[in-house]
């Protein structure tokens, strides 16, 4: 029966192979390739010399001895890895009937191929992907993901080539994994503990076909959200993406950024796919099996579009959710990733037809998958129908759009805006505690890669996005923003004395609250985006971090660095529970005690637009006791003078903090503050923000 089975094509011997793992494997025996498809009725597997597009061999896999189940399979015997392959699928065309998108002319990508030829360079020509067959024999010399805390975790949000492509990064490796190497210390001197990487997996730049109406220059897919190859890092962003150099080089990234006590988390879609529309080009699941992968109106069979992008994944069929989970696992397992942050995460939680799942869905079994049980899971948690944020189940953190915009709107001086702030800062427990979440399950966040960078936000009142090529109708238009008296670019010494006291002030506000806080790339030292809140085909200055800003915005940078250090000095401002008011231990004082402009007096009308608390810092359960702190806040308009409270112990208070002071002025060392005059009241500047220690023995 094996003679049978055994068949010659271009000089390599063949056997049956064996369904599972699924897509290319380096065995003793030699490469076993394996792929899904349900209803097609052929399959043959095809292979390209090195950067030609013409196939050198064909294999049609014979359904009976080929086949196992719904597995396409088969050992090539003697054949040399460098080779590349893709597939092609027959079986019935009929996308307005049953669904399906079969065309044998179509090559198609392998879903779970670990590197792609064709992106090589970055905004080259395509000239044809196929994939690459990739060995495990990376040292990682006893390297394995960190494990580090949620709750001591503080998130740096980049975009690998965005990040050091400027010629002011100063590195060797433009642009690149290892020009993120060369930036390890800078990373590491902000004091965060991970990077967020937007996405890696690899996609196809050039798919853009608008032009910038301003320069004529063909615009890009610079963010990456169109995945092509899930398993495959993206070549362009390796110094050298060629026959699968770019996992190496991801790899040493993650072992670099490990070594240095950093976390690598990595920001994945699984909710829509480079394939898009039906008018978009059949790359892999759509050609593979087309009803399998994807959520199709059960009538018109069009593709369903909650994601904004033209199509939805079938998150929740098992073949799906099957192989999102080998996805992941690869990445944790092979990659050595952190965490993961999902983009659009509530369509993991939807059916077939689009509807959510009253049960249990993918959410659920990523979150207790034991290969995944340790890793950090982050969900983008709405999609473009409904917005979930609180609503998802265990060990799940959440970017907390609400804490984005109450915060935003609480500096921009809107009235009603003092209760939800207090509930924001003490770590949401309207939306994480009846559930039995924790303060860092909530992501905290002024600005991602998603909207005006936190310099443009004081800076611009409306968004600027002509350049995109949409006629400024993209993104969105509810940026509670303010552009601090002028509109843009000013020489006016005052507007640039308000933004920049802002600017301290979100950063401060970030840091003292209950959650995990995320910093934007850039935002550190003043980056600017022009106004454009939507740069996502941007592939120039407006995207690209200048890293003159960092000299120019030093003393920003400066106070960057000491309000994280402060943080993760003192364990008040990472308690494991929501600030309550409730006195824990007994000494009549509670964790928190929220006041107004006198003292006791908290003002949660309207017309408020003010907030005081004073945070006792021997209400920490399991930890050590910490100093008292007193953090107070000015959301209006104008100056105004608080009664300063008593500190837990009665002991004095010292002035560490005061956004409306310049630099250095702005934050001291805690040895160095200034000692506060009890019977005085203390002066805050608009939309300022005052913070002062009183030290425990």
């Amino acid at each position: 029966m094996l003679s049978e089975s055994r068949r010659d094509f271009a000089g390599w011997k063949s056997e049956p192979g064996k369904p599972l793992p699924l897509g290319a494997t380096i065995t003793s025996e030699g490469i076993n390739f394996s792929v899904f498809s349900r209803n097609a009725t052929s399959i043959t597997l095809l292979f390209f010399k090195k950067a030609n597009p013409k196939p050198i061999a064909e294999i049609p896999l014979d359904a009976k001895i080929n086949r196992t189940g719904d597995i396409w399979h088969i050992l090539v015997i003697g054949m040399d890895p460098s080779i590349r392959y893709a597939y092609r699928a027959d079986g019935p065309f009929d996308p307005k009937g049953s669904g399906h998108w079969f065309n044998k002319e179509n090559i198609l990508l392998d879903p779970y191929a670990r590197a792609l030829e064709g992106g090589e360079i970055w905004g080259g020509e395509d000239g044809g992907w196929r994939c690459c067959i990739v060995a495990d024999d990376f040292d990682w010399e006893g390297d394995r993901p960190l494990n580090l805390s949620l709750k001591d975790t503080i998130i740096y949000e980049l975009h690998v080539r965005g990040y050091t492509v400027h010629e002011s990064s100063a590195t060797t490796n433009r642009g690149t994994y290892r020009g993120l190497i060369e930036k390890i210390p800078y990373i590491k001197s902000l004091g965060v503990t991970a990077v967020e990487l937007m996405p890696v997996f690899e996609f196809n730049e050039l798919e853009n076909k608008r032009v910038n109406p301003k320069t004529g220059e063909s615009l890009k897919n610079f963010w990456g959200y169109s995945t092509m190859a899930f398993f495959a890092p993206k070549a362009s962003c390796a110094s050298n993406g060629w026959d699968g150099n770019q996992v190496k080089e991801f790899k040493e990234m993650v072992k670099a950024f490990h070594l240095a006590g950093l976390e690598v988390i990595i920001d994945v879609v699984f909710n829509h796919t480079a394939e898009s529309d039906s008018d978009e080009p059949v790359i892999s699941f759509r050609g593979l099996d087309n009803t399998i992968y994807y959520a199709l109106d059960p009538e018109s069979k069009d593709y369903l579009n909650l994601s904004g992008c033209g199509n939805t994944v079938n998150c929740n069929h098992p073949v799906v959710q099957e192989f999102i989970l080998d996805c992941l696992r690869y990445w944790v397992i092979e990659m050595h990733v952190d965490g993961f942050r999902f983009d659009l995460a509530t369509i993991l939680r939807r059916d077939h037809k689009g509807e959510l799942l009253p049960g249990p869905s993918l959410v659920d079994t990523i979150e207790q998958d034991p290969v995944l049980a340790h890793t950090k899971i982050i969900a983008e948690a709405w999609d473009t129908q409904v917005n979930q944020v609180g609503g998802f189940p265990g060990r799940w953190a959440e970017w907390n759009s609400h804490y984005r915009d109450d915060v935003r709107r609480f500096v921009r001086g809107d009235k009603g805006m003092v209760p939800v702030l207090a509930t924001r800062i003490g770590g949401s427990s309207d939306l994480y505690q009846a559930s039995g979440r924790r303060p860092h399950n909530s992501i905290n966040y002024i600005t991602c890669h998603d909207g005006f960078t936190l310099y443009d936000l004081v800076s611009y009142k409306k968004k600027h996005n002509k350049e995109n090529g949409e006629k400024n109708k993209d993104g969105s238009d509810h940026n509670f923003s303010s552009n601090s008296g002028v509109e843009g670019p000013t020489d006016n010494s005052l507007v640039e004395a308000r933004r920049l006291r802002r600017i301290k002030t979100f950063a401060t506000i970030l840091m003292v609250s209950h959650g995990v806080p995320m910093i934007l790339a850039g935002d550190e030292f003043g980056r600017t985006q022009r106004g454009n809140n939507n740069p996502y085909c941007q592939d120039n200055e407006i995207s690209w971090v200048n890293w003159d800003f960092e000299k120019k915005n030093a003393g920003l940078l400066r106070f960057f660095q000491k309000m994280v250090a402060l943080r993760k000095r003192h364990p008040v401002f990472r308690r494991p529970h929501f600030l309550t008011g409730v006195d824990t231990n007994h000494d009549e004082h509670p964790d928190v005690s929220w006041h107004g402009l006198e003292a006791g007096k908290p003002d949660w009308s309207e017309d408020a637009r003010v907030l005081a608390f004073v945070l006792d810092g021997s209400e920490l359960p399991h930890e050590k006791r910490d100093d008292d702190f007193c953090v107070i806040l000015n959301g209006d308009q104008v100056k105004h003078s608080f009664e300063v409270p008593p500190s837990p112990t009665g002991k004095a208070w010292f002035r560490i903090i005061d956004t409306g002071k310049p630099s250095p002025e702005d934050i001291l060392d805690e040895d160095q503050g200034k000692p506060v005059i009890p019977e005085k009241k203390y002066p805050v500047l608009p939309m300022a923000a005052v913070v002062f220690i009183s030290r425990r023995d």
